[in-house]
């Protein structure tokens, strides 16, 4: 199967690109086909939803990311949390791969994706910081979201890069999930679009 594993984080130490590295890493294990971006080296711009030049679809990375997510029999996404939501990075991912741009052909590269989320927050009682973020891929994108998901702190990390025994098993456990569910769903013989 394809997926696609996206780190949304800035951060140049950022604890949810490791999740998604290692997600990335037990993906190819398995034989899938992995494409993974990082917005620290594979930057995007802000959102204007200019169409002409010199819009934000112009830019190099836009149609890199959206063939990536548009293509995935399911997406992992890597996201931090701060102030109780998702980091700007994912939002912005997602207005620009989730918007339409008719000049150009594009259509919503989320429709119909299976996500599972891989989440670091500073906080155990962020747990759920994702929540509003989720629902709005669910009810504009009709995304199913894997109800299993990481949600790791800095105490759930042995090192840098290094997962504690509880970290690892549910990271494990999390990924073969997200495939379990991407596959139960490949082969829908319908394709949601925008609608009220």
């Amino acid at each position: 199967m394809k997926f696609t594993v996206l780190s949304t984080s800035l951060d140049p130490e950022s604890r949810s690109a490791w999740l998604c590295t290692l997600a990335a890493a037990q993906l190819r294990a398995q034989g899938h086909e992995v494409t993974f971006l990082d917005l620290r080296t594979d930057p995007l711009p802000p959102f204007d939803n200019v169409q002409g030049a010199g819009g934000c679809y112009d830019h190099p990375n836009a149609a890199r990311y959206h063939a990536a997510v548009a293509g995935a029999d399911g997406v992992f996404l890597g996201v931090p949390v701060y102030n109780w939501g998702l980091g700007s990075g994912a939002k912005a991912l997602v207005e620009l791969t989730g918007s339409s741009d008719e000049a150009r052909g594009l259509h919503g590269a989320w429709f119909d994706r299976p996500v599972t989320f891989l989440v670091s927050g500073g906080l155990d009682h962020g747990y759920l910081s994702h929540g509003a973020f989720a629902f709005g891929l669910m009810v504009d994108f009709r995304c199913v979201v894997n109800p299993h998901f990481v949600y790791a702190t800095s105490a759930h990390w042995d090192a840098p890069g290094v997962p504690g025994e509880w970290l690892r098993a549910r990271l494990a456990r999390t990924v073969d999930r997200g495939v379990d569910l991407s596959a139960r769903l490949a082969g829908r013989d319908y394709a949601s679009a925008w609608e009220l």
